[in-house]
């Protein structure tokens, strides 16, 4: 099997996860570009506000997750 056949087939396989981290990355580096352009803060702390959308990220879906168990 090649490389681009593996590509395809985990594309196919997580498309729509792919779809949602895509749409999670963009939201939440627009949300902190436009708060840091709107305040003079330093560069650090832009770029550690950039890491924890890590953070962010797993904490939302692991909540979220545990909301649809509940349910």
């Amino acid at each position: 099997m090649s490389v681009v056949d593996t590509l395809r087939d985990h594309v196919r396989d997580h498309k729509r996860g792919m779809f949602v981290d895509l749409v999670f990355a963009i939201a939440w580096v627009t949300a902190v570009s436009v708060i840091f352009d709107l305040l003079s803060a330093p560069q650090w702390a832009y770029y550690l506000t950039l890491a924890a959308g890590v953070v962010a990220y797993y904490g939302f879906f692991w909540s979220l997750e545990g909301a649809m168990e509940q349910q």
